[in-house]
């Protein structure tokens, strides 16, 4: 390898990950070691399958390295680690201990490519001198079976430092200008080829200005229809065609992050546009044709733990604190925790046992 490659780690070898490190490794600027869990056994036997928009249909690929455990920064010291994981802080161990003996304080930058507001804070925490990226994807990829990748949507990023410029505090510019240049750096690599289209290759990676927007305008969507699908367990085409889902639960959640966000001075509706515009650009983005399940959805019914907190758990939160009013999401919440602890229970991780503190744990009382 030459040492002007960037050394990457990536975490989360599902869809969305090896399209990156795919893209990555064949730009030539890059070399990525990728962490595989439950596809690994296939993958060091048969490599990746990947039938792709942007690359096209691509048979035993692997990334430079392989593994199914996290290195140690004393076996290597990694430029960048990319988060592609679902992110699920209710369920321990949490991503910043899983990730920390890879990371190299003051050096690695960290890459956060996963659903969801406010994902920063936890690692900001726990890495202080390390450059943070904020990441949103709306590339469609998918793992449908272990080591076969479907990517059936053209590869867009967004990607920007973290905190972005304008909510820094000015003790952290020096860190925030470090942030901006490995964003750039990281960007050049993903597609050293920004501007020529080769073989209809479609890749579309930006810097972004205003990351925060662009999460919370991500977040129109997957904190409407995502939960709602899992609640439901129906797809997006049926509930478009059932129009009652849409007015009485979809629309009214999609306010409800407009508002929190517009509290928090994040402005999701740009310039020329007006808010139903924004929320009827939501509804109507899947193709009526798709019958799409949305990943929560999916989640709920392999009986697999759902990205709720920082989905619909953090919108709420904000609102709560700045006093907007987010009835549906709080009642969306409710009953996503509801399906959640079941998957707990499923597992073994708790039982449903009163405790001392309970206060419904009293004898049975008449309603008489």
């Amino acid at each position: 390898m030459s040492q002007s490659k960037l050394r990457i780690l990536l975490i989360g070898g599902g869809g969305i990950g090896i399209v990156t490190a795919y893209a990555l490794e064949t730009g030539g600027l890059a070399e990525v070691t990728a962490i595989l869990r439950s596809n690994y056994a296939v993958v060091e036997k048969n490599g990746f399958t990947i039938d792709s928009v942007d690359h096209g249909y691509i048979q035993g690929w692997r990334p430079s390295h392989t593994r199914n455990t996290i290195p140690n920064k004393e076996e290597k010291i990694f430029d960048y680690l990319i988060l592609t994981t679902k992110n699920i802080p209710d369920i321990p161990p949490a991503l910043p201990d899983i990730i920390a003996p890879a990371v190299t304080p003051s050096h690695t930058s960290i890459i956060l490519i996963q659903n969801g507001v406010n994902i920063e804070h936890p690692f900001r925490e726990r890495f202080p001198t390390n450059p943070i990226i904020s990441g949103v994807s709306f590339t469609s990829a998918t793992e449908v079976k272990p080591g076969f990748i479907r990517h059936d949507d053209y590869d867009r990023v967004r990607l920007g430092p973290f905190p972005h410029p304008r909510n820094q505090d000015p003790s952290d510019s020096e860190l925030s200008a470090k942030a901006t240049t490995a964003t750039q750096t990281f960007i050049t690599a993903y597609n050293p080829n920004a501007n020529i289209n080769t073989n209809n290759c479609t890749i579309d990676v930006q810097f972004d200005i205003d990351v925060p927007a662009t999460c919370w305008r991500k977040l129109i969507y997957n904190a409407s229809f995502n939960p709602i699908s899992a609640i439901l367990r129906m797809d997006i085409t049926r509930m478009r065609v059932y129009e009652h889902v849409i007015d009485e639960l979809v629309k009214p959640a999609m306010r409800e992050v407009v508002a929190v966000a517009g509290a928090l001075g994040i402005r999701v509706v740009s310039r020329g546009e007006d808010e139903e515009g924004v929320i009827g650009q939501a509804i109507r983005c899947d193709p009526p044709e798709a019958f799409f399940r949305p990943s929560m959805c999916q989640d709920v019914e392999k009986g697999n733990y759902m990205e709720i907190e920082n989905i619909v758990g953090e919108p709420l939160r904000e609102g709560e604190k700045l006093g907007v009013p987010t009835p549906t999401l709080r009642t969306i919440y409710a009953i996503l925790k509801g399906l959640q602890m079941k998957v707990k229970e499923q597992r073994g991780f708790v039982e449903p046992k009163f405790n001392e503190k309970s206060q419904y744990a009293g004898k049975s009382e008449s309603m008489a």
